[in-house]
Order: C-alpha cells, then structure tokens, then sequence
C-alpha cells in the first residue's frame, strides 16, 4: 500500500490568522463575562428589594435559567455541527443575553424578570459550545491548551473586573433611586460589545453540512468514559456558593468576601495561559490531574479551617483548579472527538456537567444541614480523588 502523501503545512500568514481568531474570541468571553459578573452580585437584592420577590420565586428563576442553560447547550452544538456553521449561533447567543440584561433595568415584576432571565439563559446556552468548537478548530492539535488556557484567563479576567464595576457604578450612584436599573443599562450596553467583535474580527472556516444525522458512535469510547469521570467529578463541585458561606461560617467579613473573589478570579486569570502551555507539553490527563489534586487538597482546607486568614489562601490556592482544568479538559475534549462533532460534544459535555451541579448542591446543602458545615468539602475532596484514580485508566483515543 502505497504511503500517504503528508497534508501540506499551514501557511504562516493562516497559522497567525487562526491565532488572531483565538484572541479575538477571548475578548469576546471577556466582556460577555464581565457583563454577565456586573450584575451577578446584585440580582438578589434587586428581586427582593425592588421587585419584592419571596425567596422561594428567586430560587425558580435562577433554577429554571440554570435547566435552560443546560438543555440549550446540547441543542446548540448538535446545531452547529448539523449546520456547519458556528459564528452565527454565537452572535445570536450573546445577541440575547445582551438584549436580556439591558431589558431587566425596566422590569417591574417578577413575570418580567422571569422571562428575562430565562432569555438570557438561552442565549448562554447557544453561544457556549458553538463558541468552544470555533476556539478548537482555530487553535491547531499543537496549541489546544495555550488557546483554552487564553480563553479561560480573558473569560476570568472579565468576572474579576465585573464586580468591581458594579460596585463602583453603586458607590457613583449611591443616592439614585434606580441604581441597580442602571447598572442593568450599562452591563447590557457592555454584553453588546463582543456582537461587535464577532462582526469585525472573528472568522470562521467553512464546514460541510451533515447531511446525516450525528452518529452516537462518536460519543462512545474514550469520549463517554471521560464524560462518566466529569460526573463523578462533579457530584462532589457543589455551587461555589458553599465556599462564601464557609467563608462567613469561619469568621470573614462580609464586606472582603468580593475581595478574596476577586483575588480567587486574578489567580486563576494569570495561571491559566502558563496552565495550558504546560498541557500542550504534558497531555491532558496530567494537566487535569494537577487541577484535581489542587481541588482535593483546596476543599480539604476549607473543611479543616477554622482561620479566616487560611481562607484567602484557600482560595487563592482554590483558583490554580480551574486553570489547570477548564481548559486541558476542553482541549481534551477536542482530542476524542472528530472535528464536525466537536459542537455537539461540547454541548453534551457543558450540559453534563451542569446538570449535575445541581444534584451536586443540593447534596451539599444536606450534609451541610445534617453533618456538619465541614462535611461537604470532605466529600468533595473525596470525589477530587476518586475521579483522580478513575481518570488514570481512561484509555487513549487512537488517531
């Protein structure tokens, strides 16, 4: 049998157009992020106290935007691999959101905030793996990890600087009555931006469209069993709302909490680029494997502290995790699956994992309740190491 020629090297003036499209793409999970973290903080207060909405309407609107997120994310990557197409379905992704976020500064009821809020989910939902795949196809087997690892520092980036806004914006507005309605107006102004940018700079290159449907066959293998180990994984990653609550449970202030949020986002915003070169040298599974046994080490801290000064380096610590996971374990995701199913396997791998961070949290809570306010951090350390021996025998995909 004769030898295969060899495919023909990628111009260097395409290789460097790819790597502008991986930055460009950063940018744009920069300022989607930094919109969406202006008015995380503030949404509560403003259902309850200008909405005047009881706890238990709060719980079913952020519950149902989390289940639409969910289920959005699988339809959106199965989509865009059916279609061929990704630009598209991010720009009308974060085309909602933005439209979502500017619209709740004139909500007047809890309807309003309702359906607003599930738009923005189904913008968060579209955009999410269609977005992944593009930064995969643009990005070359060789640099994965570097353009995860950029993605994953602008996306941290703009949650870091997101808080920080809101919480100047209140203090310049201090005395307005609507203040938290303008802060709305001006994260919805800012989560248009990233249109602009998918516009002018984002490139995309043609696919063919599947004619067929997507065969499960793809989804078997290595790719399902890395997907069972994430799930294993994640029974244990309950909300990080659990850590501000052991935060304030061991003595710190309520007012440094955004601090040591902020100082977490910094941390893992500057380790995540060296994170995933190191990948691109290691592999995958060890980079994952890094994360994990930082997450082990990180909730066995919180369930043994009781200094809150420990807490700020908990968490400082607690932000090499996701630098060393989130993005080798999108880059690995990328390696066991072909490049035209990539879409729909980000969506199902997204949308996996955060299913289970529901029942994930809702387990928390009960041992929290029951057990002691230790008890789920031991146990999410405990998961961090079962998935850590678990993912040692993954097997290798074949290429």
């Amino acid at each position: 049998m004769d030898k295969q020629e060899p495919p023909p090297p990628v111009p260097e003036t395409a290789q460097n157009g790819l790597e502008r499209n991986v930055v460009a793409l950063g940018w744009v999970a920069f300022f989607g992020s930094l919109a969406q973290d202006m008015i995380q903080p503030i949404l509560p207060i403003f259902y309850e106290s200008v909405l005047g909405l009881s706890k238990e309407f709060i719980g079913l609107i952020e519950g149902a935007l989390t289940t639409v997120v969910s289920l959005m994310k699988i339809g959106a990557g199965y989509l865009s691999d059916a279609l061929g197409v990704r630009k598209a379905i991010v720009f009308v992704g974060y085309a909602f959101s933005a439209a979502a976020r500017f619209l709740l500064g004139f909500a007047g009821s809890g309807a309003a905030a309702f359906g607003l809020r599930v738009t923005d989910g189904v913008g968060k939902g579209l955009k999410d793996a269609p977005r992944d795949a593009l930064v995969a196809g643009s990005a070359g087997s060789r640099k994965l990890g570097l353009a995860f690892g950029i993605q994953r520092t602008l996306d941290t980036l703009g949650s870091a600087v997101g808080p920080l806004a809101a919480y100047g914006l209140l203090r310049l507005w201090a005395d307005h009555a609507d203040k938290y309605r303008q802060v709305f107006w001006v994260a919805g102004v800012i989560a248009a931006l990233p249109l602009v940018i998918i516009g002018l700079w984002v490139r995309e290159r043609k696919m063919p469209v599947k004619k067929q449907p997507i065969s499960l066959e793809v989804f078997r293998g290595p790719f399902a069993a890395f997907l069972v180990i994430m799930l294993l994984f994640t029974l244990g990653n309950s909300s990080d709302a659990f850590l501000i609550l052991r935060a304030q449970n061991i003595g710190v202030a309520d007012a440094t909490i955004p601090l040591i949020i902020a100082l977490f986002n910094l941390v893992s915003a500057l380790a995540a680029i060296p994170a995933g070169r190191l990948s691109d040298r290691i592999g995958r599974r060890n980079a994952i494997l890094i994360g994990w046994a930082v997450y082990a080490l990180a909730y066995l801290g919180f369930a043994l502290a009781k200094s809150p000064l420990l807490v700020w380096a908990l968490y400082a610590f607690y932000g090499l995790y996701y630098a060393f996971t989130e993005g080798a374990a999108k880059a690995m995701v990328a390696e066991l699956v072909p490049e035209d199913s990539r879409g729909a396997a980000y969506g199902l791998y997204n949308a996996s994992v955060g299913v289970m961070a529901l029942p994930a949290s809702l387990l928390a809570g009960v041992l929290w309740n029951r057990v002691s306010a230790s008890a789920p951090f031991a146990f999410g350390a405990l998961m961090a190491f079962a998935a850590f021996v678990a993912i040692l025998f993954l097997p290798k995909l074949a290429r």
